[in-house]
Parts: structure tokens; C-alpha cells; sequence
């Protein structure tokens, strides 16, 4: 069995999905273990989450920057000098160049609020409850350049009710991220899951597309 993959763990906030990362890692057979939590924001409430789980973590102020690229070389730095193998943002509130997303590539996945490729950007659930959608959802998927856009991982769906305001609906949507985005670590950390020409593949069955879960069904 091989050395489980040392991810590294990109937060701005209060670090719920880094929570769930951080508890599916502590499964007997997990391909992943959490190296270090780095945070852009000074005293992030997911810093003393971090920490108290055992876990190493930096902070690295992009205020304290001029340029995008000098706070990602310093990122880029804190990553590689924790020996990390993969990278998770978990609500990292920053735009990345596309210097950092290559240097990255097929090893960096992020967690959207939404079923990708709809509603990219910010205000997910105020405009899927506008557009009249009736399934919202969430999405892991490799990060590319363009904003919430890459190979999709795994998606999971949750229902958008009549009566909805965008507060329930996130609840619901983050209560389906906190089991989606340990799947979808567990398929890349293992080697399941894997990027041809652009889209991923499952080596156990390179014709399904990708993992659907709803929490509700269990």
C-alpha cells in the first residue's frame, strides 16, 4: 500500500470543508493525510480548527504583497517546503494566476457551490433560487485559469424548495459539500481519478463520467 498523499489545505475562512478533509483523513485506509493548513487571512477561525485537529498551519497575508505573483511565490514556497503532493482550496477567497495554476496542474482541486458550469462566481444561491432552478448542488473539479472552471471530479445535488431563501439553501448545499469533497479527494488521492484531454476518467470504469451523490439517498 502506498504512502498516503500529503495534501495541502487553502482557507480564508472558518474552514468547514478543511473540517471534513481533516476527519475522512483519520479513516483507516484514507490515500490522504492533511500536511498543512495555509490561510490569506490573519486569525481565519479555520486556523484554531487546524491547529486543534493536530495540524500545521501558516498564515500568509496577501495584503502584505504587491503583486499577486509575489504572494503566490511565497504560497507556492510554503507548499513545497510542507512536501505537499496535493492541493485543496477550502473557501480561499483569492483568485490564482495562471503561473500558480499550472505550476499545480491535475494536483490542485477546488469546491464550488454550485452544479458547474452554472453560476460561476460569487451569490450561487441567490441566483439558482432567481434562475427557478429546482436541483442546486456542488462541485469538486480541477482547477484551471478561468474562474470555477476545470475537469469536473464529482458533483453532488440538493433539492431547491418553493420556499427557499439563499441561507437554507446554502445550509443544504454545504451539508452535501462536507461529504462530496472527502469522495472526491479519496478518487484523485488513490489514483482512481484522472485527467485525459480534459475531462476525468475513472480507471475502474473510464466510461463513467463522474460521481453523483445526494445526500439525501443514502
Amino acid at each position: 500500500m502506498s504512502a498516503p498523499k500529503r495534501v495541502g489545505v487553502l482557507i480564508s475562512g472558518r474552514g468547514s470543508n478543511m473540517v471534513s478533509l481533516i476527519e475522512a483523513c483519520k479513516k483507516t485506509g484514507y490515500p490522504a493525510e492533511i500536511a498543512h493548513v495555509i490561510s490569506n487571512v490573519p486569525n481565519a477561525p479555520g486556523l484554531e480548527r487546524a491547529a486543534n485537529a493536530g495540524v500545521a498551519t501558516t498564515t500568509i497575508d496577501h495584503k502584505a504583497y504587491e503583486t499577486r505573483e509575489a504572494f503566490e511565490r511565497d504560497l507556492d514556497a510554503a507548499l513545497r517546503d510542507a512536501g505537499v503532493d496535493l492541493v485543496c482550496n477550502a473557501g480561499f477567497m483569492r483568485l490564482l494566476t495562471e503561473g500558480f495554476v499550472e505550476a499545480w496542474r491535475n494536483r490542485q482541486l477546488n469546491i464550488h457551490p454550485s452544479l458547474l458550469p452554472a453560476f460561476k462566481g460569487l451569490h450561487t444561491h441567490e441566483r439558482a433560487i432567481e434562475a427557478g432552478v429546482r436541483l442546486s448542488g456542488c462541485t469538486v473539479h480541477f482547477m484551471r485559469t478561468e474562474m470555477d472552471s476545470g475537469p469536473i471530479v464529482a458533483q453532488a445535488a440538493v433539492p431547491v424548495l418553493p420556499e427557499d431563501t439563499p441561507d437554507e439553501l446554502a445550509a443544504r448545499v454545504l451539508e452535501a459539500e462536507h461529504k462530496l469533497y472527502p469522495l472526491a479527494l479519496k478518487l484523485v488521492a488513490s489514483g482512481e481519478a484522472e485527467v485525459e484531454n480534459e475531462r476525468v476518467v475513472f480507471r475502474s470504469c473510464p466510461t463513467v463520467q463522474g460521481p453523483y451523490i445526494s445526500p439525501w439517498i443514502e
